[in-house]
């Protein structure tokens, strides 16, 4: 009888706790603790009073990703990521004055060697030979004023953890948290990295960024990814892999990074968000002392490409080893337009959890795949983009299988109603979802500094929801019928080589 109280009495808190919950996570509830402030030099900055533990976190989002590279300099997003952590003219180096002069030696080194060996007539091999030998001996008398990783170390010293960040296909994401009473160890150490960000051991962390493109080659599921994004898009950046192609990931130079940084990092592209156990009238005085001190820089011009009108179905083929996996793609807009609450409800119906419908039809009753979902906008929201498919075979199964099972359901969208209870359970799960997002103070900076930079306010958060709150069934069938058509749709399949069969007398699982 005490166990049974206790449980009782356990969930009578854990529903308070949830109508609290749901109470505090409304936009009222967060008007109130949040502050925006637009600085003189064009920095947005948000602040969100959160005082439930002693800490706080923040986002820095930079408005630029692989969409702003041309080629020959693909990857350098995610390169000049790597950078800003190197440090400045004060932090990882144990002598600047020298340094500098070093790293100018190096470039002067780089710029003679590339220049050389990139020459499609009249190349001299030995000549290319010394002055690679003498741009590697002027990057080794620079590492002797490097202090390895003082900028992360600072930040643990300091009660700092989480310090990480992110490039993809729009965006650079800067990301940690401290003690609440590190507020000005913070906006010194943040602004400090793009006000005097020091390039040092630029080539050399060029080839760890080919590391990482090498690892992804060795990965079938990333090739086709990468093939399939690059048969999708013919125009479009999205259609170029974030971390950049071989040749380019060879050449790129220190000067084509500082020329990046100089033309995207400015405070007009950029938006800092802090969240947590902080006041907006005690910090924000000190975030314009240091981050003010960024010099202005006019916005970056929209990007002029658009991707035309897909008018054929598209096919790429791999044949491995490996697994068979099986995607598609439907093109469609941006986040910003009127329907996509509609896709995201068709995200939800197709692909959320064991009672989706690809789940249920796939990998539950039909046993052909062993994963399968969809999901709205990829491989970004900020330009049209598109609704992906996939399915990973259970063994003996093919990927034609899985395309005419996706198909099917697909073609129930199209001419069926989806139910009642689905529906309400889309809208439902719309809310809880929301609720994880803003669960921790990370996830809450992340989720207000992006949705600032993509609507020009952070409030669309909350609105989402209401949008998806107000879609009809009609609403879907019509979303599908204009979206889901062959003409609009790019295939990708991983067709195995040595397709496994399942053990006799027995059903793929």
């Amino acid at each position: 009888m005490k166990k049974c109280t206790q449980r009782i009495l356990l969930w009578i808190f854990s529903m308070v706790c949830l109508v609290s919950m749901l109470y505090a996570q409304d936009l009222a509830s967060f008007e109130k603790r949040i502050t925006l402030k637009i600085l003189d030099n064009g920095l947005t900055v948000i602040v969100c009073e959160r005082p439930e533990a002693p800490v706080f976190s923040f986002f820095t989002h930079v408005d630029v990703g692989s969409d702003r590279e041309v080629p020959g300099i693909t990857g350098l997003a995610h390169m000049f990521e790597h950078m800003a952590f190197k440090g400045t003219d004060k932090i990882g180096t144990n002598n600047y004055p020298q340094e500098k002069v070093a790293l100018e030696r190096v470039e002067q080194a780089y710029q003679a060697y590339d220049h050389e060996r990139r020459k499609e007539t009249g190349r001299d091999d030995t000549r290319v030979a010394e002055l690679e030998k003498a741009w590697k001996d002027a990057m080794a008398a620079a590492q002797q004023y490097v202090v390895e990783n003082q900028f992360g170390e600072i930040v643990e010293q300091n009660g700092g953890t989480g310090l990480n960040a992110f490039t993809d296909n729009e965006e650079t994401g800067y990301h940690y948290s401290f003690p609440s009473n590190q507020v000005e160890l913070w906006a010194y150490l943040e602004s400090e990295r793009f006000l005097r960000p020091v390039l040092r051991e630029f080539y050399k962390e060029r080839e760890v960024v080919h590391e990482e493109r090498r690892l992804g080659e060795s990965n079938p599921f990333e090739r086709l990814f990468e093939q399939f994004m690059a048969t999708a898009y013919v125009a479009h950046p999205y259609g170029q892999p974030v971390v950049g192609w071989p040749s380019d990931l060879e050449s790129f130079s220190m000067t084509d990074a500082q020329a990046y940084y100089k033309k995207y990092y400015v405070p007009a592209n950029m938006i800092v968000t802090l969240v947590g156990d902080v006041k907006a009238s005690e910090v924000m005085p000190v975030i314009e002392k240091y981050f003010g001190r960024l010099p202005a820089g006019p916005k970056p011009d929209p990007l002029r490409t658009v991707e035309p009108p897909q008018n054929a179905e598209r096919i790429v083929i791999l044949h491995e080893t490996s697994q068979p996996v099986f995607i598609e793609g439907y093109h469609k807009p941006n986040a910003r337009d009127k329907d996509d609450a509609v896709y995201d409800a068709l995200q939800d119906l197709m692909s959320n959890g064991r009672t989706s419908r690809l789940y249920r039809s796939l990998v539950r009753d039909k046993k052909i795949a062993a994963q399968t979902g969809g999901f709205n906008g990829f491989p970004g929201a900020k330009y049209p983009n598109m609704f992906v498919f996939y399915a990973i075979s259970t063994p003996g199964h093919t990927p034609d299988e899985t395309r005419d099972a996706v198909h099917a359901e697909i073609e129930r969208l199209r001419n069926q109603d989806i139910s009642d209870e689905e529906l309400k359970m889309i809208k439902t799960r719309a809310k809880a979802d929301l609720l994880r997002r803003l669960g921790d103070n990370q996830g809450l900076a992340f989720q207000l500094g992006t949705a600032q930079s993509l609507y020009g306010d952070w409030r669309e958060l909350f609105r989402h929801v209401d949008a998806i709150d107000k879609v009809s069934k009609a609403d879907i069938r019509r979303v599908a019928n204009a979206t889901f058509v062959e003409s609009n749709r790019t295939v990708g399949m991983i067709e195995s080589t040595q397709l496994a069969s399942a053990p006799a007398g027995k059903e793929a699982k």
